[in-house]
């Protein structure tokens, strides 16, 4: 039987696949095709449908031919984009990129309509000539240009950072609140419950890489089977080598098959952001970072992608986050302990790096400050230490790089907008 983390290692790699769809319309076109030749065997279409062998040959070879220009055409806009994702925004963006749909659907549209004409020209003879094919194929090719123009549109629009910075910061909020409300639907438990001895057992990596999802409910029923209490060593992003332990195992009645739990648990070569909020804040911060390089020196789309950040740590803001998460089975035991980040690493992930790269720049000392002071009025006592821990770092780091007291008065002042903008205390 298949494990759960080789389903989700498929379901990935269909996600990400940019042939499988495609495939799947080429199929489709045949199989239309068929049905099509099918039709004008019942004399169904109106006369004036008709076409000449000539002309309809004529046709069919050029939508042919224009579909594989029109797939030439795409692959090429893919490849530009992946130039300026790896060059101006962030590789890690590339994953997402990947399962966009309307591109699968365009792609998906060309082929099955190259397969479409091409099926319909070899039925073609002189006293027998596909009608209502030939007239679908026009109608298919007009659907076809309809979608590479909304395709034009879609990412001539959308891979600018800051439309980059909003779909990411959306794909965020929703990961974090679906993880919150999984994590409450477990019946957590408190952390007092959980044995405090030794393991009784240590499950160790068969094969390395990133830890990408964790199958929560599963690891509880195999925790409930054997009665006893997983602890989960690592956080969902780490990269974990050969070898290494992955699950602690406390009490129990039996031993749990370790190949079974390895299964609950998947690794792959990089992080998604299935199961990983942080993930996303980690591409805001890169792409952050690289607009404030020497090579590309634009403090103003950092600023831009710091109000998504801002957005992200708004929302992780409000929630309790305990740094650990004991979950129980349907009769209230503790079963799993899974690791978690807690408000400190969140705000340490989005100002540490952008204070680094950038605080030499007035525009973005002024942003960051604005955010942290706005995050100060907005959110619970208990998040004010980390905020302030890093309002003393920005302070250190404004008086550190701005020796003139004029522009180190200038850096100091909080500005939405980093420079131009008004801050109301």
């Amino acid at each position: 039987m298949t494990s759960w983390a080789a389903r989700f290692r498929l379901r990935q790699y269909v996600k990400a696949s940019l042939w499988i769809v495609p495939m799947l319309g080429l199929v489709l076109g045949v199989l239309l095709a068929e049905l099509a030749l099918a039709a004008d065997r019942t004399d169904w279409p109106p006369s004036g449908w008709h076409y000449s062998a000539t002309t309809a040959s004529g046709v069919l070879s050029a939508i042919v031919g224009a579909m594989v220009a029109l797939l030439g055409f795409v692959v090429t806009i893919g490849v530009l984009v992946v130039q300026q994702a790896t060059g101006t925004l962030s590789p890690r963006y590339m994953r997402l990129w990947y399962r966009d749909r309307l591109q699968k659907a365009v792609l998906a549209t060309f082929t099955g309509t190259f397969a479409f004409a091409f099926s319909l020209l070899r039925s073609i003879e002189s006293d027998s000539v596909p009608d209502l094919g030939v007239t679908l194929a026009g109608a298919a090719v007009a659907v076809s240009l309809v979608l590479l123009l909304v395709y034009l549109n879609r990412f001539t629009h959308s891979l600018r950072p800051v439309a980059i910075a909003e779909l990411v910061a959306h794909m965020g909020e929703a990961v974090f609140t679906r993880g919150v409300a999984a994590i409450r639907g477990a019946a957590p438990r408190e952390a007092e419950s959980v044995p405090s001895g030794p393991p009784v057992m240590r499950l160790r990596s068969a094969r390395g890489g990133a830890i990408q999802a964790i199958d929560v409910p599963g690891l509880v029923a195999e925790a409930a089977r054997h009665d006893c209490v997983f602890v989960v060593t690592r956080l969902v992003g780490d990269f974990v080598p050969p070898g290494s332990v992955l699950v602690e195992v406390h009490g129990g009645r039996s031993e749990p098959d370790p190949e079974r739990v390895a299964g609950l648990i998947a690794l792959g070569p990089e992080r998604t952001i299935e199961q990983d909020p942080a993930f996303a804040l980690r591409i805001l911060v890169d792409i952050a970072i690289r607009a404030l390089s020497p090579a590309v020196n634009d403090p103003t789309t950092a600023v831009q992608v710091i109000n998504y950040v801002e957005w992200l740590l708004h929302t992780v803001g409000r929630t309790h986050l305990p740094g650990r998460y004991v979950l129980a089975d349907g009769r209230g035991d503790a079963r799993l302990v899974l690791p978690g980040r807690d408000w400190d690493n969140y705000v340490q992930l989005a100002v540490c790096e952008i204070l680094d790269y950038g605080g030499s720049s007035v525009q973005i000392c002024r942003r960051l400050r604005a955010m942290l002071d706005e995050l100060l009025d907005s959110l619970p006592a208990g998040q004010h230490p980390a905020l302030r821990a890093q309002l003393s770092m920005l302070q250190e780091s404004v008086e550190r790089e701005f020796t003139d007291p004029a522009r180190r008065a200038l850096a100091q002042q909080p500005d939405f907008q980093g420079i131009g903008g008004q801050y109301a205390p």
